[in-house]
């Protein structure tokens, strides 16, 4: 199941296909070309103005992932999502989840209504780290997966999953830049908490290529992942 929606401007494709949720959004004129592979791969290609995001996801938890990342220009490879204040649509809920080899059931989170609405990202490697909007340094931690540092930032009146909001985003940046590993999202989650960035209720999460215009400065690039 997918939902496709064009927008004046902008484009959203969003589904499950086989085990993984797909999104994939665009903005501008530019050449952006996101390909849903086999399994958990994709690859893309981008160039010109505008800006896009695309990737496949899985469960919050822990997330192996593999492949290649070429930027120029404003860009990340991230793990990337929202907590959103909305019900997920139903053609975006993944597909029942398995059991576990000791059959018991593996839960999957479909909340019914969550607050506030927040965007964020792990990024694992980048391009130019060029945001739109301030950052405001909150901290730093460092354990087996690496050293990150956390930002938050506010963006006032932009696209978001629930159309045009004001909504804060939160970052980790991975100060050695990597494209192969695992991310243990709730160690993310738990060191936000500890500098005040509080979640409420989770929607998708998706392991990401986003790159997008910033300052002047176009951006370009491939890559080639796959989440397992």
């Amino acid at each position: 199941m997918f939902a496709f929606v064009l927008l004046a401007a902008s484009f959203l494709i969003q589904g499950v296909f086989g085990q993984y949720f797909w999104s994939y959004w665009s903005e501008g004129g530019g050449n952006f070309v996101c390909n849903n592979g086999p399994g958990g791969s994709y690859t893309a290609r981008w160039s010109g103005n505008g800006g896009f995001v695309c990737g496949k996801g899985w469960n919050p938890g822990t997330g192996r992932y593999s492949g290649s990342y070429d930027p120029t220009g404003p860009g990340y490879m991230t793990i990337y999502g929202w907590y959103a204040s909305k019900s997920m649509r139903p053609e975006m809920l993944p597909p029942a989840t398995p059991k576990a080899g000791n059959g018991k059931t593996l839960t999957t989170c479909r909340p019914q209504t969550r607050n506030p609405l927040i965007e964020y990202y792990v990024i694992e490697a980048h391009g130019d780290l060029s945001p739109n909007e301030p950052w405001t340094l909150k901290g730093n931690f460092t354990f087996e997966e690496g050293t990150y540092e956390i930002y938050q930032s506010t963006r006032v009146n932009k696209p978001s999953i629930e159309g045009t909001r004001t909504f804060q985003q939160y970052w980790s940046v991975r100060t050695e830049q990597r494209t192969t590993g695992s991310v243990t999202m709730q160690r993310h989650f738990d060191e936000w908490a500890k500098v005040g960035m509080r979640l409420g209720r989770h929607d998708y999460q998706i392991l990401a290529t986003e790159g997008y215009t910033s300052k002047g400065v176009t951006p370009s690039g491939t890559s080639s992942l796959t989440v397992s």
